[in-house]
Protein backbone atom coordinates (compact mmCIF):
# COMPACT_ATOMS: atom_id res chain seq x y z
CA UNK A 1 0.00 0.00 0.00
CA UNK A 2 1.17 3.42 -1.00
CA UNK A 3 1.78 6.42 1.62
CA UNK A 4 -0.78 8.06 -0.81
CA UNK A 5 -3.24 4.64 -0.43
CA UNK A 6 -2.78 5.15 3.22
CA UNK A 7 -3.85 8.00 3.78
CA UNK A 8 -7.39 8.33 1.47
CA UNK A 9 -8.11 4.55 3.35
CA UNK A 10 -10.97 5.76 5.76
CA UNK A 11 -10.39 3.98 8.90
CA UNK A 12 -13.60 1.92 9.77
CA UNK A 13 -14.51 2.35 13.49
CA UNK A 14 -15.11 -0.79 15.91
CA UNK A 15 -18.62 -1.98 15.36
CA UNK A 16 -20.01 -1.34 19.06
CA UNK A 17 -21.59 -4.25 20.52
CA UNK A 18 -24.25 -4.94 22.85
CA UNK A 19 -21.90 -5.64 25.61
CA UNK A 20 -20.60 -2.12 25.08
CA UNK A 21 -24.00 -0.73 25.04
CA UNK A 22 -25.13 -2.01 28.84
CA UNK A 23 -21.23 -0.86 29.63
CA UNK A 24 -22.01 2.87 28.97
CA UNK A 25 -25.70 2.27 30.26
CA UNK A 26 -24.19 0.87 33.83
CA UNK A 27 -21.12 3.76 33.48
CA UNK A 28 -24.19 6.28 33.26
CA UNK A 29 -25.78 4.46 36.20
CA UNK A 30 -23.12 4.14 38.59
CA UNK A 31 -21.96 7.78 38.01
CA UNK A 32 -25.43 9.35 38.89
CA UNK A 33 -26.60 6.86 41.65
CA UNK A 34 -23.48 5.20 43.06
CA UNK A 35 -22.46 1.82 42.52
CA UNK A 36 -24.10 0.87 45.51
CA UNK A 37 -27.28 2.72 44.69
CA UNK A 38 -27.32 0.33 41.31
CA UNK A 39 -29.01 -3.00 40.68
CA UNK A 40 -28.63 -5.57 38.09
CA UNK A 41 -32.01 -5.26 37.44
CA UNK A 42 -32.24 -1.47 37.19
CA UNK A 43 -29.22 -1.82 34.51
CA UNK A 44 -31.17 -4.71 32.83
CA UNK A 45 -34.50 -2.58 32.81
CA UNK A 46 -32.28 0.51 31.38
CA UNK A 47 -30.99 -1.51 28.94
CA UNK A 48 -34.45 -3.01 28.04
CA UNK A 49 -33.52 -6.26 29.12
CA UNK A 50 -34.76 -8.58 32.44
CA UNK A 51 -31.45 -8.22 35.14
CA UNK A 52 -30.83 -12.16 35.24
CA UNK A 53 -30.35 -11.95 31.18
CA UNK A 54 -27.11 -9.45 31.94
CA UNK A 55 -25.18 -12.48 33.58
CA UNK A 56 -25.44 -13.80 29.41
CA UNK A 57 -22.83 -10.70 29.23
CA UNK A 58 -21.49 -10.28 32.34
CA UNK A 59 -20.61 -12.45 35.78
CA UNK A 60 -22.55 -9.28 37.99
CA UNK A 61 -22.11 -5.21 38.51
CA UNK A 62 -18.36 -5.98 39.75
CA UNK A 63 -17.25 -7.24 36.62
CA UNK A 64 -19.17 -4.21 34.92
CA UNK A 65 -16.85 -1.96 36.26
CA UNK A 66 -14.00 -3.64 35.80
CA UNK A 67 -14.96 -3.79 31.99
CA UNK A 68 -15.65 -0.39 32.05
CA UNK A 69 -12.83 0.98 34.04
CA UNK A 70 -9.66 -1.45 32.59
CA UNK A 71 -10.04 -0.28 28.76
CA UNK A 72 -10.23 3.82 29.94
CA UNK A 73 -6.87 3.52 31.72
CA UNK A 74 -5.29 1.49 28.92
CA UNK A 75 -6.80 3.76 26.18
CA UNK A 76 -5.13 6.60 28.16
CA UNK A 77 -1.89 5.52 28.62
CA UNK A 78 -1.95 4.48 24.87
CA UNK A 79 -3.41 7.63 23.43
CA UNK A 80 -0.92 9.89 25.60
CA UNK A 81 2.36 7.73 24.36
CA UNK A 82 0.59 7.58 20.75
CA UNK A 83 0.48 11.80 21.14
CA UNK A 84 4.36 11.86 23.13
CA UNK A 85 5.92 9.94 20.14
CA UNK A 86 4.56 12.44 17.34
CA UNK A 87 6.63 15.07 19.00
CA UNK A 88 9.69 13.19 20.16
CA UNK A 89 11.85 15.76 19.90
CA UNK A 90 9.60 18.79 21.07
CA UNK A 91 8.78 19.13 24.59
CA UNK A 92 6.48 22.33 24.12
CA UNK A 93 4.59 20.50 21.17
CA UNK A 94 4.09 17.32 23.06
CA UNK A 95 2.63 18.87 26.02
CA UNK A 96 -0.31 20.53 24.11
CA UNK A 97 -0.70 17.46 22.22
CA UNK A 98 -1.04 15.63 25.98
CA UNK A 99 -3.36 18.28 26.72
CA UNK A 100 -5.45 18.58 24.31
CA UNK A 101 -6.05 14.55 24.02
CA UNK A 102 -6.93 14.68 27.61
CA UNK A 103 -9.25 17.29 27.56
CA UNK A 104 -11.17 16.02 24.88
CA UNK A 105 -10.70 12.53 26.49
CA UNK A 106 -12.59 14.45 30.07
CA UNK A 107 -14.82 16.34 28.07
CA UNK A 108 -16.34 12.91 26.09
CA UNK A 109 -16.64 10.95 29.21
CA UNK A 110 -17.85 12.67 32.34
CA UNK A 111 -19.51 9.89 33.50
CA UNK A 112 -16.42 7.35 33.39
CA UNK A 113 -14.58 9.91 35.31
CA UNK A 114 -16.56 9.79 37.92
CA UNK A 115 -16.68 6.21 38.18
CA UNK A 116 -13.03 6.64 38.33
CA UNK A 117 -13.35 9.21 41.70
CA UNK A 118 -15.93 7.32 43.28
CA UNK A 119 -15.80 3.69 42.62
CA UNK A 120 -12.45 2.49 42.11
CA UNK A 121 -12.07 1.26 45.54
CA UNK A 122 -15.01 -1.17 45.15
CA UNK A 123 -13.01 -3.28 42.40
CA UNK A 124 -11.38 -6.23 43.55
CA UNK A 125 -7.58 -5.89 44.73
CA UNK A 126 -6.28 -7.58 41.21
CA UNK A 127 -8.04 -5.32 38.73
CA UNK A 128 -7.54 -2.54 41.07
CA UNK A 129 -3.60 -2.74 41.53
CA UNK A 130 -4.33 -2.76 37.38
CA UNK A 131 -5.57 0.25 36.60
CA UNK A 132 -3.53 2.01 39.53
CA UNK A 133 -0.44 0.89 37.06
CA UNK A 134 -1.52 1.93 34.15
CA UNK A 135 -2.51 5.39 35.73
CA UNK A 136 0.83 5.42 37.23
CA UNK A 137 2.43 4.79 33.86
CA UNK A 138 0.12 7.65 32.28
CA UNK A 139 1.31 10.03 34.98
CA UNK A 140 4.77 9.18 33.82
CA UNK A 141 4.80 10.03 30.23
CA UNK A 142 3.37 13.45 31.39
CA UNK A 143 6.10 13.69 33.89
CA UNK A 144 8.64 13.17 31.19
CA UNK A 145 7.39 15.66 29.25
CA UNK A 146 7.26 18.30 31.90
CA UNK A 147 10.98 17.70 33.21
CA UNK A 148 12.25 17.61 29.22
CA UNK A 149 10.66 21.28 29.26
CA UNK A 150 11.50 22.60 32.66
CA UNK A 151 14.47 21.60 33.48
CA UNK A 152 14.50 22.61 36.72
CA UNK A 153 11.99 20.71 38.31
CA UNK A 154 12.42 17.19 39.89
CA UNK A 155 10.56 14.64 39.03
CA UNK A 156 8.54 14.61 41.98
CA UNK A 157 7.75 17.63 41.25
CA UNK A 158 6.82 17.56 37.89
CA UNK A 159 4.44 15.05 39.09
CA UNK A 160 2.78 16.79 41.60
CA UNK A 161 1.91 19.50 38.57
CA UNK A 162 0.51 16.54 36.44
CA UNK A 163 -1.93 15.60 39.02
CA UNK A 164 -2.78 18.98 39.92
CA UNK A 165 -3.54 19.14 36.00
CA UNK A 166 -5.55 16.26 36.25
CA UNK A 167 -7.63 17.63 38.52
CA UNK A 168 -8.43 20.63 36.31
CA UNK A 169 -8.82 18.70 33.37
CA UNK A 170 -11.28 16.19 35.54
CA UNK A 171 -13.42 18.36 36.70
CA UNK A 172 -16.15 17.94 33.43
CA UNK A 173 -18.35 16.04 36.14
CA UNK A 174 -19.04 19.20 37.64
CA UNK A 175 -19.38 21.65 34.96
CA UNK A 176 -22.71 22.72 33.77
CA UNK A 177 -24.06 23.43 30.84
CA UNK A 178 -24.04 27.05 30.76
CA UNK A 179 -20.38 27.00 28.80
CA UNK A 180 -20.79 25.75 25.33
CA UNK A 181 -18.46 22.51 24.78
CA UNK A 182 -15.94 24.72 22.76
CA UNK A 183 -15.46 27.41 25.25
CA UNK A 184 -15.38 24.50 27.89
CA UNK A 185 -12.37 23.17 25.84
CA UNK A 186 -10.50 26.26 25.37
CA UNK A 187 -10.90 27.66 28.96
CA UNK A 188 -9.54 24.18 30.09
CA UNK A 189 -6.83 23.80 27.80
CA UNK A 190 -5.39 27.36 28.92
CA UNK A 191 -5.84 26.33 32.86
CA UNK A 192 -3.73 23.26 32.13
CA UNK A 193 -1.35 25.06 30.27
CA UNK A 194 -0.87 27.66 32.78
CA UNK A 195 -0.91 25.40 36.03
CA UNK A 196 1.97 23.36 34.20
CA UNK A 197 4.26 25.79 32.94
CA UNK A 198 3.13 29.53 34.79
Amino acid sequence: MTVEQQQTTPVVPRRRTRRDEIIEIAVGLFAARGYHGVSMDDIGSAAGVTGPALYHHFAGKEAMLVAALIPVSEGLLEGGRSRVSQHDSNAQAALGSLIDFHVEFALANPAVIALHLHELDRLPEEPRRQIRRLQRLYVEEWVNVLTALRPELSAGEARVLAHAAFGLMNSTPFLGGEVDRERRAGLLRAATLAALIG
